[in-house]
């Protein structure tokens, strides 16, 4: 009786061995596509969608929209907008595209 049981324990634990390993597949799960996050436009963008950027405090924030208008993102630099190390951390996510007229 205890060899019957043994074997039905051995049996179910064998059946159940392959059922996992059916399950399992070699195959890398699909890679989800990156969010593309819009870029943020300096010529043009709010007081809070500036500051919405990591490292664009209040300050930093007033002085790129008193700057206004940039030819390019380069000009936070030229300009002595953002100090160089801070354009580097947000320049991929802003760009200068809008034009906006200069104030009278």
């Amino acid at each position: 009786m205890l060899k019957h049981i043994a074997a039905l324990i051995l049996g179910v634990s064998l059946v159940g061995g392959m059922a996992l390993a059916d399950t399992k597949t070699d195959k890398p799960a699909p890679k989800t596509p990156a969010k593309k996050v819009a870029l943020v436009d300096i010529n043009s963008a709010t007081q809070e969608q500036l500051e919405a950027i990591p490292e664009i405090g209040t300050e930093y924030c007033h002085h790129i929209i008193m700057g206004r208008p940039y030819k390019t993102t380069d000009e936070l630099v030229s300009k002595q907008i953002l100090p160089k190390e801070t354009f580097d951390k947000v320049k991929d996510k802003i760009v200068a595209k809008a034009e906006v007229k200069p104030k009278k």
